[in-house]
C-alpha cells in the first residue's frame, strides 16, 4: 500500500513531505550546532523549525489520510 501511494502520489504531496522532512533536520543540526558552541539563542531558534516541520508533516498525513479514504471503493 505504501509503494503504491507514494508512485501515485500528487507532486504537491511529495513537496509537503520532503519539506518537513527537510526542516525537521535542519532544526536538530541547528540544535545540535547550538548545545556544541553553547550558544542559547541558536538553540532556542531551532525550535520553531523543528516544530514547523512537525506541523507539515501532520498535514502531510491529513492529505494522505484523504487522499486514500477518497480511492476506497465503496
Amino acid at each position: 500500500m505504501l509503494h503504491e501511494f507514494w508512485a501515485t502520489a500528487p507532486k504537491s504531496y511529495k513537496i509537503l513531505v520532503f519539506t518537513a522532512m527537510g526542516l525537521i533536520a535542519v532544526g536538530l543540526i541547528l540544535n545540535i550546532a547550538g548545545n556544541v558552541t553553547a550558544n542559547q539563542g541558536l538553540m532556542i531558534a531551532s525550535l520553531p523549525v523543528i516544530g514547523l516541520g512537525l506541523v507539515l508533516h501532520m498535514a502531510g498525513l491529513v492529505v494522505r489520510g484523504q487522499r486514500v479514504r477518497k480511492n476506497i471503493p465503496k
